[in-house]
């Protein structure tokens, strides 16, 4: 008897850092064996924003071999119930009510596409991002096996994983003390310092704290990876090559396969955000130097006061160097009147451009574009690597400050800068940074070798034969052979 056609369920929680990960880790599925078929799931609310058409419309190249399906988190509004995520009970409210919802929804998802009368076989192994914890059991109650997507890199894995297996009280004494700078000793991890810790470990365990929910969540997720038999399979949006030394060999009580940084593909790439198209910024990219421009954006959840925004706009300035802003559309209608002169072609924006959303690999990937100014979000931060782009990092919230210890301190592609008391970049500071990594200097010199460096090592690593490429090879095989 031939095994049944590998159907992968890819399910994600309902954020844009979080979606973007698993559909191209769909689109990859895909890409690696042509009898491979994907059903992806968000929520409902998210699904609506991502498809505005309907999904056939929405992604028409892969000829049926993908397919979208919401699951309900058991709101109206979706993530925050449409509040924007500004109250802490709210917040919490929904996270509380994603988890009580979408194992339910989830499971019947999945009953319904065992019992598809379309030609279609039933699911053969789910794929989950981190905010679910509930999937695998979900999954096992069906005999079906299951893989955790972890979308940030391996040395933030390794660290959770030592966090909930015996150093939490290590981390918090450490963090008590108030010292940044303060290494924390985790078996097999090169010594890092408490400051660049997730967020999630170092701030959140307070039940007082707006993010206590996501510190709950992934205490959880641990636990459920524990009880996976013989061993959790945890895929890696990174690639062995990109790690912190010791990274992989720290979580030996799961199975680890890097299998990425996953990246756009073609001019399909969805978003729940819309480009800004009317603003023509590859055009203007089109225009300026070869390694002239600073791109700064600072993610999908960012939110600038006015006072960042100034000094944000006159460290650009005075730069001396053209520029492409980000500046959300929502940041812009909450500020309204404050932020109307930063309108393109307004004369605050004498060097550059600010659009409210672009297509960010195309952006990098632009030979003009010389320098990326970023919250240091995993995402981000795998596509500038990617596109050998050095980086100056802002990190802010979560896994944030080891992505730009990577960068900064294994793999010399940029440097950090440095807030003020109030959280505040100020324009001296990114002044200094910008021309640190695009100047004349041996440091900008050394940034760009380096960065060229690691844009050829993800290339071969995503490539046929690379060790990302085999490695999601050997998963779909397995989860081909392990369903028969």
């Amino acid at each position: 008897m031939s095994p049944p056609r590998p159907h992968f369920l890819v399910l994600t929680y309902p954020l844009q850092g979080h979606i973007a990960p698993a559909l191209r880790l769909a689109r990859r599925l895909l890409a690696v064996a042509p009898d491979v078929l994907v059903t992806f799931s968000t929520t409902e609310a998210a699904h609506r924003r991502l498809f505005p058409a309907t999904p056939e419309e929405a992604d028409g190249p892969n000829g049926g071999r993908l397919e979208f399906h919401p699951f309900s988190d058991g709101t109206e509004g979706g993530y925050g119930g449409g509040g924007g995520g500004s109250d802490a009970a709210e917040f919490s409210a929904y996270v509380s009510s994603f988890h009580a919802a979408g194992p339910r929804s989830v499971g019947d998802l999945l009953d319904a596409l065992a019992s598809s009368r379309r030609g279609r076989p039933p699911v053969t192994r789910v794929v989950y991002t981190l905010m679910l914890p509930w999937a695998a059991g979900v999954a096992r109650a069906r005999d079906i096996p299951s893989a955790l997507f972890w979308i940030q890199p391996a040395v933030v894995l390794a660290v959770y994983h030592r966090y909930f297996h015996g150093h939490a009280g290590a981390v918090a004494e450490l963090s008590r003390r108030g010292d940044p700078s303060l290494a924390v000793e985790l078996p097999g991890l090169p010594p890092l310092p408490v400051g660049d810790l997730p967020t999630f470990l170092t701030e959140s365990t307070d039940p007082g704290h707006y993010f206590h929910p996501i510190f709950l969540t992934f205490r959880d997720l641990f636990d459920a990876l524990d009880r996976e038999t013989p061993k959790a399979t945890v895929l890696v949006n990174s690639c062995q090559e990109l790690e912190a030394r010791g990274a992989l060999e720290a979580v030996v009580l799961h199975d680890v396969l890097t299998v990425g940084p996953v990246l756009p593909t073609g001019d399909y790439e969805t978003s729940m955000f819309k480009p800004d198209d009317g603003a023509k910024y590859m055009e203007w990219l089109d225009t300026k130097p070869a390694r002239s421009v600073v791109y700064v954006s600072f993610g999908s959840l960012a939110t600038m006061g006015r006072e960042q925004l100034d000094e944000l706009l006159l460290g650009l300035e005075d730069s001396g160097r053209p520029y492409l802003l980000v500046v959300r559309k929502d940041n812009k209608q909450a500020m309204l009147a404050e932020l109307a002169e930063v309108e393109m072609g307004g004369e605050r924006l004498k060097s550059g451009v600010a659009v409210e959303w672009c297509d960010q690999a195309r952006v990098l990937s632009h030979a003009a574009v010389g320098c990326f100014v970023t919250h240091c979000g995993w995402n981000s931060v795998a596509e500038s690597v990617a596109s050998g782009v050095p980086m100056v990092g802002v990190p802010k919230v979560s896994e944030q400050s080891m992505n730009a210890w990577l960068f900064e301190r294994e793999w010399r592609t940029g440097v950090r800068a440095r807030v003020d008391g109030g959280g505040v970049l100020r324009a001296a500071e990114l002044r200094r940074c910008v021309e640190e990594v695009m100047g004349d200097g041996p440091a900008a010199a050394e940034a760009r070798r380096m960065a060229e460096k690691w844009k050829r090592v993800v290339a071969e690593a995503m490539g046929s034969g690379g060790s990302s490429y085999c490695n999601l090879l050997a998963f779909v095989v397995d989860g081909a052979t392990s369903s028969t």
